[in-house]
């Protein structure tokens, strides 16, 4: 379907939904359009894992739970593809043997879709392939406000000695500084930590957190006015690991935690996001070995798709501004 001058979804009343070629949402691949918009690309990649693999498969499993998605957004009064371009680039091939390696090829292959102007919604694969997307981004952006949903911190040091892992990409980032130190945060943070001093390093490496916890108390609402007022107008990066939601919502996963957010609380906090300058986001950690249902790859599929409404309500609004200027 065409909408907009936007080359969009396959039309599901013409080629029923469990057919045709497997793009995320049914989207168009990017050979099949002059220039996106929005680039959608996975990384299959688990290779930094501390507990349970399986990521490597995410891409896949979030684009085939991904074919319910429909071209109008009620929750954001949207129609995100008519507004962006967006494309299905595949998938970039990642060295599972070699970290290092792997590092170099994302970073390469995410900096030719931003320097052709594109933004990055990235499929995992494990949260070491945040620090390679980072660079890239901040390459094109300068230092982002990072925003971080998940049940662990990610910014420990090292384990069992590797720097790179899918448990330190956020440490690396500010030591390289690629992150606006007064402006990222954490969301969802709950479950156990090796002492106190995981706490207090984090927040010398310039994170602030609101822990799942604080749900119970301050409620959605709080949780985004606390998150737009520390990102302000910054640009500012997404990373959702999925296991920031309950187990309940998102089972699918390698290293869950007791006691985190609904499915609705997150897509809800990601609508906000509108009002920001989103300028990349991904998903991680998806393991479909152990989902059932789909229920862990529908709600990263809807992850993706309150992402993409935000950045094209955000378009939407860059264009209007620009227009009565």
């Amino acid at each position: 379907m065409t909408t907009g001058g936007k080359l969009g979804q396959v039309d599901a009343t013409i080629v029923p939904r469990f057919g045709g070629a497997p793009t995320f949402a049914r989207l168009p691949r990017i050979d099949e359009v002059e220039a996106a918009d929005v680039v959608v690309v996975g990384v299959p990649f688990d290779s930094g894992v501390s507990y349970r693999p399986g990521a490597r498969f995410g891409p896949s499993h979030i684009r085939e739970s991904s074919r319910l998605l429909r071209p109008y957004n009620p929750a954001q009064d949207v129609q995100p593809f008519a507004l962006l371009q967006v494309a299905d680039a595949g998938d970039i091939a990642a060295n599972p043997f070699d970290i290092a390696e792997a590092l170099m090829q994302i970073e390469e292959a995410a900096a030719v879709h931003l320097q052709a102007g594109s933004r990055l919604v990235v499929l995992g694969g494990d949260h070491t392939i945040a620090l390679p997307l980072l660079r890239a981004t901040a390459e094109v952006h300068g230092p982002l406000a990072v925003i971080h949903f998940d049940a662990h911190l990610d910014t420990w040091d090292t384990y069992f000695g590797a720097d790179y892992t899918h448990g330190t990409p956020f440490r690396r980032a500010a030591e390289e500084g690629l992150l606006a130190p007064d402006s990222c945060m954490h969301l969802g943070i709950r479950g156990p930590l090796y002492s106190a001093d995981d706490l207090t390093e984090d927040g010398d490496l310039g994170f602030q957190i609101a822990h799942a916890t604080e749900m119970d108390s301050i409620g959605v609402a709080g949780m985004i006015e606390r998150m737009l007022a520390r990102v302000g107008d910054r640009p500012v990066y997404v990373s959702v690991d999925i296991d920031v939601l309950d187990p309940a919502f998102a089972p699918g996963t390698g290293t869950p935690e007791a006691g985190g957010f609904t499915s609705r609380e997150l897509l809800a906090i990601l609508r906000a996001l509108s009002s920001t300058n989103l300028v990349g986001a991904d998903i991680v950690e998806v393991a479909p070995a152990y989902d059932h249902a789909q229920i862990t790859g529908i709600a990263a599929a809807h992850v993706v798709y309150e992402l993409i409404s935000s950045m094209a309500i955000q378009t939407q609004r860059l264009k209007a501004q620009e227009g009565s200027a």
